[in-house]
């Protein structure tokens, strides 16, 4: 099996969409900013991001602005944590070398959705 694609939610199509695109550089594959959502290209997955409306139910409005689980894979985390601070992306804190031998930094979306930068070996 192969992971495919991976979902995140946020309030704010629009801003999301450039966001991803603009800030983070990913490619986009497909959207439907009508529908509420964008797909992008994240190197082996497609990271598809989807609007919860403002008057869906509670749980639904719970899967926006949460800890994803998701990492991207960086040459260095140093140079692109500087870039993307640079580029307005805020950052939980500098990156932190790992007990398992990598170092990352753990940054959000404008919508509080954390994602992280990674790279598995000497810093």
């Amino acid at each position: 099996m192969n992971l495919n694609t991976a979902r995140v939610f946020v309030r704010d199509i629009g801003r999301a969409r450039h966001f991803y695109a603009e800030t983070l550089g990913l490619s986009m594959h497909a959207e439907g900013l009508a529908q509420g959502y964008c797909v992008f290209n994240a190197g082996n997955c497609e990271l598809v991001v989807e609007a919860v409306p403002a008057d869906a139910p509670a749980e639904d409005q719970a899967l926006v602005g949460r800890f994803t689980g998701l990492s991207f894979l960086v040459p260095s985390v140093h140079v692109a944590h500087q870039d993307l601070t640079r580029r307005g992306v805020e950052f939980t804190g500098v990156p932190e070398r790992q007990f398992w031998g990598g170092t990352l930094a753990t940054f959000r979306d404008p919508d509080g959705n954390q994602f992280q930068i990674v790279h598995r070996g000497p810093a």
